[in-house]
């Protein structure tokens, strides 16, 4: 590396790809205790001094606390993601139109059959319209479909056309509907302003009385989004197609 690249400060925005390709190349080992590490550190610091180059190149950047707080969340994620430990420790919970999503730690897959939501029954779309606390749409790409079901006193309605699932409900109030994933992170998308789950996981739902979720399952990859008042969940396509049913709700 030249004498101009040693003394180049490094600008704030490539810390984290710095950090990240760094890490990439880390064999980790098993991580310690946060305090024995932090005891470790400190030890070296206060121990060891830095050589004059060193110093040249701090004082040609000298991080803001912001940034510097970037580099020690990014940095931290790169160890605890490098060792299965870690990966199960990390847990973030995204809530979003009425779906409470929990990524990192999930446990194995359900098995068996789901049972039916509360109240479950089938009806025409008409009666769903009726008596749904919201306003029940049909995405013009898909035209009518060919089950109806109402759900716990008209707080979900169902749709269903063959490989295909779509779940309206009141996204506003709480929460309906809980995911456990694994990784990755679910992927923004600003077509429909929504979330994509690419991957199975488990879904259960959280009735309008309280009480521990019901209907476990399997869900496959699942897009997510919010349509004036009422969130949708929609399972069955992949997502090009997903995004184009989405699309068409109006």
């Amino acid at each position: 590396m030249s004498t101009s690249d040693d003394n180049d400060p490094i600008a704030p925005e490539d810390l984290e790809a710095r950090l990240r390709a760094l890490g990439e190349g880390l064999a980790v080992p098993p991580v310690p205790p946060p305090a024995d590490v932090a005891r470790a550190v400190r030890a070296r610091i206060e121990d060891s001094g830095a050589d004059d180059r060193a110093r040249r190149r701090w004082a040609a950047w000298r991080p803001s606390p912001r940034v510097a707080a970037a580099a020690v969340a990014v940095l931290m994620a790169v160890l605890l993601g490098a060792t299965p430990q870690g990966r199960a420790a990390v847990v973030s919970v995204l809530r979003f139109a009425g779906v409470e999503i929990h990524v990192g730690g999930a446990g194995p897959l359900p098995t068996g059959a789901p049972s039916p939501l509360p109240g479950e029954r089938r009806v025409t779309l008409e009666e769903a319209r009726r008596t749904a606390r919201f306003a029940v749409a049909v995405p013009s790409a898909l035209g009518e479909p060919s089950d109806v079901r109402l759900a716990d006193g008209g707080r979900v309605v169902t749709l269903l056309w063959p490989g295909v699932r779509l779940d309206e409900f009141d996204g506003t109030l709480g929460v309906v509907w809980h995911k456990e994933l694994g990784e990755p992170f679910p992927e923004q998308v600003g077509v429909v302003g929504g979330w994509w789950i690419p991957r199975s996981h488990g879904v259960s739902y959280v009735p309008a009385g309280g009480g521990a979720p019901r209907e476990e399952r399997v869900a496959g990859p699942t897009l997510i989004w919010q349509h004036k008042l009422v969130g949708l969940r929609l399972e069955g396509p992949d997502r090009a197609e997903a995004l184009r049913i989405a699309s068409s709700v109006r």
